[in-house]
């Protein structure tokens, strides 16, 4: 987790900062951060990113052998996109009770009548992983008074 954190930190200051890596066989073969607001890409999260460069670097969509580790809980689109690759493991940090969908408001990832499932272990480094939210927020607001 302490990559991801690494990861989240090297976010442009207008990103909101989650990093994602994605980990094979215990090496780290693909990182990414959010990208959203530096691409104007509604799908470009951290997840997404990682999940798609680790694609390319393995040349193939099926990540049934990896595990992705990210700084925040994820959301519909990710946890989805973690289910499509076949992500075997997750792991994250913070939980996200507005928009977390794999522990807090749904469970995508782990519901059985998925066609693939991923074992899902929430709050890992959660108090670091929360800490680069709550920073990134209070310097946002600060910046609006």
């Amino acid at each position: 987790m302490q990559a991801a954190i690494n990861v989240a930190l090297q976010a442009p200051k207008i990103e909101v900062p989650i990093g994602a890596v994605v980990v094979l066989d215990g090496d780290i073969i693909a990182t990414a951060h959010n990208r959203r607001e530096s691409d104007f890409d509604p799908t470009a999260h951290a997840e997404i990113l990682a999940l798609r460069k680790a694609g390319e670097i393995l040349k193939r969509w099926n990540l049934n052998d990896c595990d992705i580790y990210v700084t925040l809980e994820p959301c519909a689109m990710c946890a989805g996109a973690i289910v499509n690759a076949r992500i075997r493991t997750l792991y994250f940090g913070a939980f996200d009770k507005r928009f977390g969908a794999v522990k807090s408001l749904y469970n995508i990832g782990t519901d059985a009548k998925q066609n693939h499932t991923f074992n899902a272990v929430g709050g890992v480094m959660e108090s670091d992983c929360a800490k680069l939210l709550t920073n990134f927020f209070i310097k946002i607001r600060s910046k609006g008074k």
